[in-house]
């Protein structure tokens, strides 16, 4: 089996990755509880947020970039991931500084750069070389064609890629971001993983049986709509046109 090929999410390789990282992220969910109940605001639901924390300790990433991070709840996912990996830098692209503001200072240490401002404009500060991309911001068509057409293009192939916000619904909007993302990954032949309620309840209730089994049964957060998805850049690239 291939590096790609080994790391890509399923119920069953999801499952494995709660249970090879358990402890930890009882660790990290009981510090993310902490952060909530001081005040901090949460747009990661419960279970895309531990898959993003268990996909970044296990893909062990050198350079991650994270596009959209508001009040930086994933910011303070993701830097985690890094500080209980030993390494990594995350890099956080956005137009408010909120995240500046409320990620602890003992987490960020020297491990993360904000950039403030719209990416579009500020894309020159992007490193090279990044092994996770992260993307919750503009959630429109123009802003899915933007970076399907800059940022992706840089990742190498195989690179792990999270897009939130794309399955509130078993279907997203037309000429929404999840349209243009969906249609772009089904021109390449890839199916993103997700445990969205709407899209894949199967998938979602699996996940929850396999929490409740490993002691996971208090909400850091109390949404459970989890509309992310989970993908792979594709290893070779049709160059199918963006629409």
């Amino acid at each position: 089996m291939s590096h790609v090929e080994a790391h890509d999410l399923t119920v069953d390789s999801a499952v494995r990755l709660y249970e090879k990282h358990l402890d930890a992220l009882q660790r990290v969910r009981a510090e993310q509880r902490e952060l909530h109940d001081g005040g901090m605001r949460a747009q990661l639901d419960d279970i895309e947020a531990e898959l993003t924390y268990l996909r970044l300790r296990e893909s062990t990433p050198q350079t991650v970039v994270e596009v959209g991070s508001l009040h930086g709840w994933s910011t303070t996912w993701i830097l985690r991931a890094l500080r209980d990996n030993g390494f990594g830098r995350l890099s956080t692209f956005d137009i408010v500084g909120g995240a500046r503001r409320d990620v602890p200072a003992d987490l960020a240490d020297d491990r993360w750069t904000f950039v403030q401002g719209d990416v579009r404009d500020t894309v020159g500060a992007v490193p090279d070389g990044i092994d996770y991309l992260f993307v919750d911001a503009a959630h429109t068509a123009r802003f899915a064609r933007w970076y399907l057409a800059e940022l992706l293009p840089r990742l190498r192939p195989g690179t792990p890629v999270s897009v939130h916000d794309v399955f509130h619904r078993a279907r997203p909007l037309p000429f929404s971001e999840g349209a243009v993302v969906l249609k772009w990954l089904a021109d390449r032949g890839i199916d993103p993983f997700t445990a969205a309620k709407a899209a894949a309840a199967d998938t979602y209730e699996r996940i929850m049986r396999a929490r409740i089994r490993l002691g996971i049964t208090e909400p850091v957060h109390p949404g459970t709509a989890n509309p992310m998805i989970f993908f792979r850049t594709p290893v070779t690239d049709p160059g199918a046109a963006l629409s």
